[in-house]
């Protein structure tokens, strides 16, 4: 499994506008044959904040997803709304066993 944390500090100004465009980006990325999760999650004391666990199969699974046109077109819709760049932590699985995903 390649697992990648995602965070992302959004202005306020842009916050609805970056969830309804993140629901749509997540929801079409949980289709790809590649990704066994796509979970957002909103900071619960600063509405503005953001962690993306993206768990694929492959590093190849990630790969595809940044072909996406989705992706793409998410990337492109929100690159301004951001207060900073977005950092993002790979991770490896420990368990459950991936055969278990």
């Amino acid at each position: 499994m390649h697992i990648l944390h995602v965070h992302l500090h959004v202005k306020p100004e842009h916050l609805e506008e970056f969830k309804q465009a993140t629901l749509i980006n997540a929801s079409k990325s949980r289709q790809e044959p590649g990704v066994a999760r796509f979970d957002v999650i909103q900071q619960a004391d600063d509405d503005t904040r953001f962690v993306f666990v993206e768990v694929y199969r492959t590093p190849e699974g990630h790969a595809s997803h940044r072909e996406t046109e989705h992706y793409n077109t998410w990337n492109a819709a929100t690159a301004d709304w951001m207060v900073e760049p977005r950092t993002r932590t790979v991770y490896r699985n420990v368990s459950p066993p991936d055969r278990d995903w």
